[in-house]
């Protein structure tokens, strides 16, 4: 395979060899141009896992950085990202008082954090439902949210965020409360009037524009690697591919593509992203 030119990082991505296509969806990604992604922990339920306490959570994330790993194989540069997926609130609820999961939730994370803290991942994961909840669930999902942001200023780390579509303006004061740069707070599936560091969807008309502006941004496929939902989000190829469609269509420079896909994913996740 040809060296590529320039880096393109995939700042949210799932991979699942047991439910999806596993490492030939890492191939595909580096067949199309891709060098570096940020492999986010996918929710309890996809490994079978019905949490209880929050150690449950352990194997979730090893095999998170274990598939991290294996991507480095495969000659793509894995970040993991671990964390907990909001929408276990609701799962969890289900069978046990609300006191309880949120609980569940806030030691999952900081279990989460004690792994980036030793180095075996690069950032948390954490959020609020994106979905309609009754208020005592919300209220609940924010102190998780909280908390995960207290993770990340303990351990000085960057956060994605998986919450509602729309800005979510109100992080803003949240992080600044519990020390977490708003610059390393990424809302996850981000729309362009977001004040926290918006990773877009490959897909999204809003790039071009803000490529032009010079905003600070970064490129994700949200791919889910599930046999029964392929494709979904958008394909492992997508940040590829509408990188280089911008490229040809005079909307990115070669410079672009180098602050796109290594100094911001470095600024904020304080990795190295180099050819």
């Amino acid at each position: 395979m040809q060296k590529p030119r320039f880096p393109i990082t995939d700042d949210h991505i799932h991979i699942d060899p047991e439910r999806g296509i596993g490492m030939k969806a890492v191939r595909e990604f580096a067949r199309s141009g891709g060098t570096h992604l940020f492999l986010v922990t996918k929710p309890s339920w996809s490994y079978g896992i019905t949490p209880t306490i929050p150690e449950d959570f352990r194997m979730v994330f090893e095999k998170t950085i274990a598939l991290a790993a294996e991507c480095c194989r495969e000659g793509v540069v894995a970040f993991p990202v671990l964390g907990v997926h909001p929408a276990e609130i609701s799962r969890m609820t289900g069978r046990m008082s609300l006191a309880e999961a949120e609980s569940l939730m806030i030691g999952a994370l900081e279990l989460a954090a004690r792994f980036v803290s030793e180095g075996s991942a690069v950032a948390l994961k954490s959020g609020r439902p994106h979905y309609d909840v009754e208020s005592a669930v919300w209220d609940a999902s924010n102190r998780v949210l909280y908390a995960s942001l207290e993770s990340a200023a303990d351990c000085d780390c960057a956060i994605q965020l998986h919450a509602e579509s729309g800005p979510c303006a109100d992080v803003v004061e949240m992080a600044q409360k519990a020390g977490v740069p708003v610059s390393r707070v990424v809302k996850h599936f981000a729309t362009p009037d977001t004040p926290l560091h918006p990773s877009f969807i490959a897909k999204d008309d809003c790039i071009a524009d803000a490529a032009r502006d010079g905003r600070p941004f970064t490129m994700e496929s949200d791919y889910m690697d599930e046999r029964d939902r392929p494709g979904s989000v958008l394909g492992p190829r997508s940040v590829p591919r509408f990188t280089l469609r911008h490229l040809e269509a005079g909307a990115f420079t070669e410079e672009d593509i180098w602050r796109i896909h290594a100094l911001v994913p470095r600024d904020v996740y304080h990795v190295e992203i180099s050819l």
